[in-house]
């Protein structure tokens, strides 16, 4: 059942409810209550892209209309850059057109991870040509480019098109790009490959009008590996692979979860749904958030606020009765993930007998000739085949146990690594002030400097540990669930200056004991002050621990003393 302004169905006619007012179109609520309701009214995002490639890059960058420049470009993967120069202090101060450079960031979205050589290698050759040699690896498996002009767009959609790859939806209200296991159908311990599925639901949904105007983004993630390696707890939908004692290897359903400035763990709805049940309830659920989704304030819009107002027993009623039309099968939740780490960095056994080698690049920083020296290592070890990870990493598939000694050594010879420090390993960070114009500090050049002093400083230190820096309150570097969260701010220096700093988070966590970190009241360290301040915790961390205990729960129990 879709209620859309144009057709409403029968939830639309029904007389309001609670939240009346909240814009939700299924309650009969079509008037757009703000600006961004507005302009997706007027015209669809996907539209943009004829104007893209008829008017504005040929007319260039002052020729674009403002409700496309800061609104529909997105539905391409396309937001606007921060102009250089401008401080943190000036980010919630300054008008829209007054931060905005005349370059863009581009996104290209890279469902399920899965990448070819051939793929990889055009992707770096635009980053060459169009980017300035820019290539970032998201923690949503994604590349993102920056310094893109807008004349260039169209021939990079055709090359990325060429090949197979696309920016279609990778940003706005839309269904982003759906995380899977970087390792399906090649891992060994594997309950069930979802590959299927992720194809299908792209097939159905991306680019599709019927879903192209959500009341906010749409974040999904299927993964068949007893790792728990897509963050499932922190997506509006997940497909979490499970065996049901009756009907063998299908996938738990997770729905509401979601960081940002109010985080919420997502929900099970109790269902247990098979392979080819898992594209027809992402099709339910994503349409339960269309027509049911609150419109009106955009603080409140993603599904987790509609989640948390219903619970899970009256979601999974509503997704039956109203968008299957039939009852799902209850089932099992996922067992206790295995292993130490979930990001698949090392050298692993494939079903096949062939090996996986996955690597770690310095908080997903990486450029256009890595990414190209990265499918040449590739093919030359007789692999076509690689993947990203939702962890700022990449792994290579397919490797013979003779070439694994040396893919390995040519991979760490350009800086990646396939053993690397707990530090190298477990820091990843947004984009920060360099190129986004929601940041207040610094984080990529951060990130990097603080993994060479504590790999320095802290050398014989072995345990999982992540750290994850972000350059403002916005999470998308997910600091709530880290075991050391930092969230980008403006803090005084011992001299009273207004300095770049980090509120800190301590001992979150994803998994089945997964939860946010605590902060400590007045907890605030300066950027210079950074590796003093880690330093001191992990080393009270490493006296103070009882045997096998991690960090996420020492942080926990510790007084506040000891994590100052």
């Amino acid at each position: 059942m879709a209620a859309t302004p144009d057709q409403p169905a029968t939830a639309a006619r029904r007389k309001p409810g609670r939240h009346r007012g909240e814009g939700q179109w299924a309650r009969g609520h079509f008037t757009p209550l703000n600006g961004n309701e507005q302009f997706k009214k007027d015209d669809d995002g996907l539209n943009v892209r004829t104007r893209i490639e008829t008017i504005y890059s040929k007319a260039g960058f002052d020729s674009i209309d403002p409700n496309d420049l800061r609104g529909r470009m997105r539905w391409w993967g396309l937001y606007t850059q921060r102009k250089p120069g401008i401080d943190g202090g000036k980010t919630a101060i300054l008008a829209p057109e007054e931060i905005d450079d005349s370059y863009f960031m581009l996104r290209v979205r890279i469902d399920g991870g899965r990448l070819t050589t051939g793929q990889l290698r055009v992707i770096g050759e635009i980053s060459e040509e169009f980017a300035r040699g820019t290539a970032d690896l998201t923690d949503r498996q994604n590349v993102q480019y920056h310094w893109i002009r807008i004349e260039d767009v169209p021939e990079i959609w055709r090359r990325l098109e060429e090949v197979g790859l696309s920016t279609t939806e990778a940003c706005g209200d839309t269904p982003r790009v759906i995380l899977g296991s970087p390792v399906a159908g090649i891992a060994e311990n594997e309950i069930l490959d979802g590959t299927p599925a992720i194809e299908e639901i792209y097939r159905r949904i991306v680019g599709n009008k019927e879903f192209s105007n959500l009341p906010r983004k749409f974040k999904s993630a299927i993964s068949g590996s007893p790792l728990l390696d897509v963050a499932h707890e922190i997506n509006d939908i997940a497909f979490v692979g499970v065996r049901h004692p009756e009907h063998g290897p299908g996938f738990d359903v997770w729905v509401g979860g979601g960081l940002s400035t109010n985080p919420k763990l997502g929900v099970r709805l109790g269902t247990w749904v098979s392979l080819d049940e898992v594209p027809d309830v992402y099709e339910g659920v994503i349409s339960i958030f269309r027509d049911y989704g609150y419109r009106r304030l955009r603080t409140r819009a993603r599904l987790k606020f509609l989640v948390a107002d219903w619970g899970a027993p009256k979601f999974r009623q509503v997704l039956e009765d109203e968008y299957l039309g039939r009852k799902l099968t209850d089932g099992p939740a996922p067992e206790q993930p295995t292993g130490r780490w979930r990001d698949h960095v090392g050298v692993h056994r494939q079903t096949d007998g062939r090996y996986y080698i996955g690597f770690a690049p310095r908080v997903g920083r990486v450029d256009g000739a890595t990414l190209t020296k990265i499918a040449e290592v590739a093919e030359q070890h007789g692999s076509g085949r690689l993947r990203t990870t939702a962890e700022q990493k990449m792994i290579v598939l397919d490797i013979e146990q003779a070439q694994v000694e040396s893919a390995v050594a040519a991979l760490e010879a350009l800086d990646l690594r396939v053993g690397p420090s707990p530090f190298r390993r477990g820091t990843m960070a947004c984009t920060g002030i360099e190129f986004c114009k929601l940041a207040i500090v610094e984080t990529k050049a951060r990130g990097a400097s603080l993994i060479d002093e504590l790999e320095r400083r802290l050398p014989e230190f072995d345990e999982p540990l992540t750290i994850n820096i972000n350059g403002c309150p916005n999470a998308c570097a997910r600091i709530q669930v880290a075991d050391i969260g930092l969230k980008g701010q403006l803090v005084l220096d011992e001299q009273g200056n207004q300095v770049e700093g980090f509120q800190v988070h301590l001992g979150g966590a994803l998994g089945l004991q997964a939860g946010f970190g605590r902060k400590v009241r007045g907890l605030k360290v300066t950027s210079a002050e950074l590796p003093d301040y880690i330093e001191r915790v992990l080393t009270r961390y490493q006296a103070e621990r009882s045997d096998g205990e991690r960090f996420a729960s020492w942080a926990a129990r510790a007084d506040e003393e000891a994590l100052s």
